[in-house]
């Protein structure tokens, strides 16, 4: 394939990034990222119908240098806008834009005028910089699942940052060899395969970003309870037997605390069940003020609730909980134009050396939460070691 065709060849490729992640917008994931990469095909695609022209008319043309170079790095940066806006990050393309215009008013300089060579240097460590930058940001992601499902665009990034940089040193170093590995023909040809090569990848690794995104987003919806936020039971089953089991590895305590709001019938009885309602998410609200960096929040029933905690002592542990008890206790409700009181019953119980399954930590609480209920409510029972009794803390 002649350089001329390979060059329209990439900008085909660049607009059918441009369009299919453009759809992929309007088709319903209104996922912000997707605008980036569609942009970023964008630019890529004027840049390689800038070359094409080149090609075309022969000789030097310093405007669609460039323009083409200026879109070129857009093109770049687009990518990692969308990294960026899909990790939460601001795009900052405000700043790309202005670095797009830099590029483009240095082509005025004699210097980058006289030879490729001196742009293919000034601009090379711009494109690695903001390549090696995106991989950098998708392999220190917090999420394994994720940096998994971004690891053909981490290689993608690399490897096209090591083509561009061999070829540069290739072009800087290559008249020196006594004999000429490539020629200049092949030369540029490689270049233009390795961004036809690259727009090809990074179109799919996009695609299958946001698709691994919305299986994420699909799979907390499932295990997340719609009123409060709170993890439902299914979820509750799926992370307490992984905590257990890291627990029980590392030799560490693991605290289950379960409560539910006393009297909630009798509250949508009186009030209705919008009231309800509001009463629930009214107490999950304070109860997460409480438990504030706790990521281990569920909602086990219709009133009832269970917290994992990974507390240094029995005495952290009940303390959390009478905190949260207290702040129920101490905010009442306020809906319908009337004042709802709120309380809760808690019950507390550590993972002990017999335990074999998280189960059983969670029958103890239950059991103490019983004893709390069975009490006169409002109040805090710990389970002792064995689940027998319970030690009471009487509100």
């Amino acid at each position: 394939m002649d350089p001329f065709t390979l060059v329209v060849t990439c900008a085909l490729a660049a607009a059918i990034m441009a369009v299919s992640m453009g759809m992929l917008y309007l088709a319903g994931t209104r996922q912000r990222c997707l605008l980036d990469w569609s942009a970023a095909g964008a630019c890529f695609a004027v840049s390689s119908l800038m070359a094409a022209f080149v090609f075309k008319v022969g000789g030097r043309h310093v405007l669609l240098s460039s323009i083409g170079n200026a879109f070129y790095i857009l093109g770049h940066f687009g990518i990692l806008a969308g990294l960026r806006r899909q990790l939460g990050l601001a795009a900052g393309w405000n700043w790309m834009v202005a670095a797009g215009a830099l590029v483009a008013g240095m082509h005025t300089l004699p210097f980058v005028q006289d030879s490729m060579l001196h742009r293919l240097c000034l601009f090379t460590p711009v494109v690695v910089a903001i390549n090696l930058t995106a991989a950098r940001l998708l392999w220190r992601h917090p999420d394994r699942e994720t940096r998994i499902a971004c690891m053909p665009l981490i290689v993608l990034e690399l490897f096209f940052s090591l083509e561009v940089v061999l070829r540069t040193l290739y072009a800087l170093f290559g008249a020196r060899l006594p004999v000429a590995l490539v020629s200049r023909q092949v030369l540029d040809t490689s270049g233009s395969l390795f961004v036809l090569v690259f727009l090809s990848v990074a179109t799919m690794s996009c695609a299958q970003v946001v698709m691994h995104q919305q299986a994420l987003a699909l799979r907390r919806a499932s295990m997340t309870d719609v009123l409060t936020g709170w993890l439902n039971r299914r979820a509750l089953i799926d992370i307490a037997a992984r905590e257990f089991a890291r627990c029980r590895r590392a030799g560490k305590s693991l605290y289950v605390i379960v409560f539910d709001i006393d009297h909630f019938k009798a509250v949508n009885d009186r009030h209705g069940h919008a009231v309800g309602d509001e009463a629930l998410s009214h107490v999950t609200a304070l109860a997460a003020g409480v438990l504030r960096g706790c990521d281990a929040l569920f909602r086990t029933g219709g009133e009832e609730f269970a917290v994992l905690l990974d507390a240094a002592d029995p005495v952290q542990a009940r303390t959390v909980a009478e905190r949260l008890r207290e702040q129920v206790d101490s905010h009442p409700l306020r809906a319908g134009g009337c004042v709802v009181p709120m309380t809760v019953s808690v019950g507390v119980a550590a993972m002990n050396p017999v335990d074999a399954t998280w189960e059983d930590v969670l029958a103890r609480a239950d059991n103490a939460l019983y004893h709390a209920k069975q009490h006169g409510r409002n109040r805090v029972s710990v389970a002792n070691g064995t689940g027998v009794g319970c030690a009471q803390a009487v509100a």
